[in-house]
């Protein structure tokens, strides 16, 4: 069965770092800039997500998703860049259009907060596998079943949607029309969907009294199948995010009682 992950195992030292360190550099990605104030800031950790990308050969899988985020990105340069109110400064213009300078600097920011919030999740997102995620926080204390509820969401999607290629392929066998028209589309679905449903209700009601006849709500302590995932880096790695977020945390109170 696929997984709707869009984790992809390249054997790099991103594949094998803890999942920790990559949920603290997000935190300190978002956060140094938001507390700072610095587009530079901003702009240093995009180029740093971008080099961890390129180091984890996982940087041309960023491009649909900074695409998919295009449209709405050049949306918020064209409305600022116009329509914002307090432009007062001509730029440049593009026909009739004027474009201001106050505007477009409101939105350089706005683009540049939303190209490093991608790009720093794309580091946890494109080499990190879910389960070993989840598998990680349960070993710090989260608890199992929300551990199970956030790997549900990755399987259970790809498993309707084979449930339904299944059944869709056994009604064709038995000379139901599933192709052609609309109305001939939607008069085959509606046989299709309460097998669909049927079968899902099993197949979580199977799930549930599988997990319970491991143990899955015994309050003892859980072993785990996998061997924790990290390297000789991660101490460092996380403690020069800690130590980061806290200068930031510095600087900002020291910035509002001066």
């Amino acid at each position: 069965m696929k997984s709707i992950s869009l984790y992809e195992e390249k054997g790099t030292m991103l594949n094998r770092m803890a999942p920790e360190s990559k949920l603290l550099y997000i935190l300190t990605a978002i956060l140094v800039p938001a507390l700072t104030g610095s587009r530079w800031a901003g702009i240093a950790f995009i180029a740093l997500s971008a080099a961890l990308l390129l180091a984890g050969r996982v940087l041309r899988k960023t491009l649909p998703i900074i695409g998919v985020s295009g449209f709405v990105l050049l949306t918020v340069v064209v409305i600022q860049g116009m329509f914002r109110v307090g432009n007062v400064t001509p730029l440049f213009r593009l026909g009739g259009l004027v474009f201001y300078k106050e505007g477009l600097l409101f939105a350089f920011g706005i683009v540049v907060n939303i190209l490093n919030i991608l790009l720093s999740f794309c580091v946890l997102i494109l080499t990190t596998k879910p389960s070993d995620l989840i598998e990680n926080l349960v070993r710090r204390g989260f608890s199992p079943r929300f551990g199970y509820v956030f790997v549900s969401v990755f399987q259970i999607i790809p498993q309707m949607t084979e449930t339904m290629s299944t059944i869709t392929d056994a009604q064709r066998s038995r000379g139901m029309e599933t192709e052609g028209s609309l109305l001939t589309r939607i008069k085959a679905f509606i046989p299709l969907l309460s097998p669909v449903v049927m079968s899902s209700l099993v197949n979580t009601r199977e799930r549930a009294l599988a997990l319970e006849a491991r143990g899955f709500s015994s309050r003892t302590q859980k072993t785990f199948l996998n061997e924790e995932t990290k390297t000789s880096a991660d101490p460092y790695i996380q403690a020069g995010c800690l130590l980061a977020c806290a200068a930031a945390v510095i600087w900002r109170i020291a910035a509002w009682l001066m």
